[in-house]
């Protein structure tokens, strides 16, 4: 990433959306590995581990304190953001941190479901039209139309035969055909 869009990833969100497997996780960790090489404050969680933390907070009366101690973070990246439960106690936090970090601070998503469903992580409609509002409002949207890394290598595997994986390489399992020497050690190979 060069110095000039720097800027314009701190102003704005990003959301990441695309089937599962497309490289979506590898994109964002990315993305956060270069901000934090210039010197960034990124934090990374799947969306699920800090809801659970974020209720926690809530029963503890500390939401809105744990909410702020995020806001030391240039870019919190949620992995797999709709993978939340449509429960009212778990939308309604992950609702709150997102209209914290909104036109305050960066805010990256990861999602494998089109925003048109997320009526599916939301419990109601003005909720679902509220998070989506706000999400996409200044965001850079990268949808990853791509087949499945994941599955692209089972198949891989499944045509190799059975077995592991060879833990090193030999000339044998890259396809380096074998050197033809004459009796005295001499590669006759072109």
């Amino acid at each position: 990433m060069d110095n000039e869009r720097v800027p314009h990833l701190h102003d704005h969100g990003q959301c990441v959306a695309g089937s599962s497997g497309g490289g979506k996780s590898h994109l964002s960790s990315a993305i956060g590995l270069s901000l934090l090489e210039k010197g960034w404050k990124v934090f990374f969680a799947r969306t699920t581990d800090l809801v659970q933390r974020l209720q926690v907070a809530r029963r503890e009366l500390a939401l809105e304190s744990a909410i702020n101690r995020l806001d030391r973070f240039d870019l919190v990246i949620l992995d797999d953001f709709a993978y939340v439960s449509k429960d009212q106690a778990e939308t309604s936090v992950l609702f709150e941190l997102v209209s914290a970090r909104y036109e305050h601070r960066s805010l990256c998503i990861t999602a494998n479901q089109p925003f048109g469903e997320w009526d599916k992580v939301f419990p109601d409609r003005a909720m679902t039209v509220a998070a989506v509002d706000r999400l996409v409002h200044h965001s850079t949207i990268f949808e990853l139309n791509v087949e499945s890394y994941r599955r692209r290598t089972a198949l891989q595997r499944k045509q190799q035969g059975p077995g592991r994986p060879a833990s090193r390489a030999t000339p044998k399992n890259v396809g380096v055909p074998p050197i033809q020497e004459d009796q005295h050690g001499i590669d006759l190979t072109e």
